[in-house]
């Protein structure tokens, strides 16, 4: 019995033993690892953050009717453009019943009053003649007469503004014909003829009529994520780029950040503005989508490698490279470490343009590639 476990013993280890050499010639068999190398380049690194959004016209005037009424003509349709005084649109005026009886009323309550004073005045003015009363007296009727008068007809004018929006003596202040405000384009025209609109008062917006802007001063307006906010700040330079606009990058610059975010699907974001400053003659329609990348940070010219060439100590977290010194030797450098984008990072110190530089994260080759 224990001849058979002691010969199973040294059977085991005869295994091991031959399995270990085994393994130690294969290993021998193995090609080493040939590690490939990369030189420095010379570059211009830009540091962007992204922002969706809008162009749209830094001013847009609505134009709102100042009386009630119906649409009965509409002199311009989108794309045009107008100047500042140009008609619009012209409107017809529809009565309210309530204020056409007030009106009425009001004017036959002056006919009276300038009758009664009339027939004040005609006597005064006899016993005048006849020196009965004096001079004071003669006046003070004259002025109750004048005034009387006055009133008439200005409840006169009242309900003709009533009936038609317009009356004589206001000439151009009639304002049933809606005219422009501003020079610019014509953005919008939301009415047709028929339809109803509403006077721009204290207690109402009005309805638009036009909505009329300067397309030669258009601005980028969009938003940030929380995370990103924190790195901008006005004053910096931004490349737009347009959809609908190929081949063609905008020059701008940041001009207004929101202090206030909003949360939109689960997010807070940060409304931004941004002055276009290179528009040249082409023409950006109002709406269309872009985006816009933030420039943080720019080194021009600089030399820079490839950012999955550099590593880290494990202790320090200090980054370096390791550069050939001879064919397949190697030695470590630190570095210093300039701007990045994501993909190459600017070197300001450690390495030259001449050094090659150890790819040491490269993936398995098959053998006839690694010779």
């Amino acid at each position: 019995m224990k001849k058979g476990i002691t010969i199973t013993i040294l059977i085991f280890i005869a295994i091991v033993f031959f399995g270990a050499l085994y393994y130690l010639y294969a290993k021998n068999q193995e090609a080493p690892v040939v590690y490939e190398t990369e030189k420095s380049e010379t570059k211009t690194i830009v540091k962007t953050t992204i922002a969706t959004g809008n162009i749209v016209p830094d001013e847009e005037v609505l134009i709102k009717p100042n009386i009630s009424g119906i649409i009965e003509a509409v002199y311009i349709k989108a794309g045009e453009s107008i100047k500042a005084g140009d008609m619009i649109a012209k409107i017809k005026v529809v009565a309210n019943v309530s204020n056409l009886s007030s009106s009425q009323n009001q004017v036959q309550g002056a006919k009276i009053e300038l009758d009664n004073q009339q027939k004040l005045f005609n006597r005064q003015k006899t016993l005048f003649d006849k020196g009965v009363i004096s001079a004071n007296d003669f006046q003070a009727a004259e002025v109750a007469y004048s005034q009387a008068k006055q009133n008439y007809n200005a409840a006169r004018q009242g309900l003709d503004i009533i009936k038609t929006g317009t009356t004589s003596g206001l000439g151009s202040y009639a304002n049933t014909v809606i005219r422009s405000t501003v020079t610019g384009m014509v953005l919008d025209v939301p009415v047709k003829v028929g339809n109803q609109v509403i006077e721009s008062n204290n207690f109402n917006e009005g309805t638009t009529i036009a909505s009329v802007a300067d397309v030669g001063r258009m601005i980028f307006v969009g938003k940030v994520d929380e995370s990103e906010v924190g790195k901008i700040k006005e004053k910096l330079p931004i490349e737009i780029t347009v959809g609908a606009i190929e081949n063609k990058k905008f020059d701008a610059v940041l001009t207004d950040i929101a202090p206030k975010g909003k949360t939109e699907n689960g997010a807070i974001q940060f409304e931004i503005k941004a002055s276009l400053t290179n528009r040249d003659d082409t023409f950006i329609r109002a709406g269309l989508s872009a985006n816009a990348s933030i420039i943080l940070e720019k080194a021009e010219n600089v030399l820079a490698i490839k950012e999955a060439l550099v590593q880290f100590d494990e202790k320090t977290q200090k980054p370096f490279v390791e550069v050939e010194t001879a064919a397949q030797k190697f030695e470590r450098r630190d570095v210093v470490l300039g701007v990045s984008d994501g993909i190459y990072v600017e070197i300001k110190s450690g390495v030259k343009s001449s050094d090659k530089i150890k790819i040491w994260n490269q993936g398995s080759a098959p053998d006839e590639e690694k010779k």
